[in-house]
């Protein structure tokens, strides 16, 4: 069963007078239970291609269907719906609030989501718990090191328990240590829950951790090869 399907989609721009194709003919299809890496240098249009598969900006041209549904059919409550339930976002730059806790920040997306201020704490600590961080629940945001950070926004992001996950570049300012750490505990959500993610990325050694990879290049999907299953 696919999970997303992407149907000849592309993007086009205007800079001024003129147009710029940044996704061009994007086709292919991620199954549910996938770790998929899309790969591919700065500016390539991963982050584009993240925010159409996301509903947050609709492609110039093709189809994008999420769930078996197509995404240009779904209202914009419909839209939030699905983004506040059933997909996690994991960013590279965080998005922490720095004068919050570890658990007031996952607390925060799960009150979103639409729990109660209780269910939220118990939610947020039952996920710190569950992927061994605890100790940076209580932690302000401002005094964890990058490493930590990103922990904290992996948790943010899996505590609705996603059917879907995108992170764009999470292990960017990550060392290699760092990163392994991240998309490890990415995998196994995948594997524990049936979820699946798709992970931009521009350092290739990830691909030794992913199922699959994509490889973007000036906006068009020019390979796809196996990784680990």
């Amino acid at each position: 069963m696919e999970t997303v399907e992407l149907a000849a989609v592309g993007k086009m721009i205007r800079e001024g007078s003129e147009e710029r194709w940044i996704l061009r003919s994007v086709e292919t299809a991620i199954e549910t239970g996938e770790l998929v890496l899309l790969l591919g240098p700065s500016g390539s249009g991963k982050t584009s291609l993240l925010t159409i598969i996301a509903g947050l900006v609709q492609p110039s041209e093709g189809e994008v269907r999420i769930f078996g549904r197509r995404l240009s059919g779904l209202h914009d409550r419909e839209l939030q719906s699905m983004r506040a339930h059933r997909i996690g976002f994991i960013f590279q730059n965080f998005l922490l609030i720095d004068s919050f806790t570890g658990y007031q920040n996952a607390e925060m997306s799960l009150r979103f989501a639409g729990l109660g201020s209780a269910d939220a704490e118990r939610t947020a600590r039952r996920t710190f718990a569950h992927l061994g961080i605890e100790a940076l629940g209580p932690r302000k945001a401002c005094k964890m090191s990058h490493g930590e950070r990103q922990r904290v926004a992996v948790a943010r992001a899996l505590g609705t328990l996603p059917e879907l996950i995108l992170a764009d570049e999470p292990t960017g300012s990550l060392d290699t240590g760092q990163g392994a750490q991240v998309i490890e505990t990415i995998h196994a959500y995948v594997r524990e829950r049936g979820a699946t993610a798709i992970v931009a990325s521009h350092d290739g050694r990830l691909a030794a951790l992913s199922d699959r990879t994509l490889e973007l290049k000036d906006g068009h999907l020019c390979k796809e090869t196996g990784g680990r299953t």
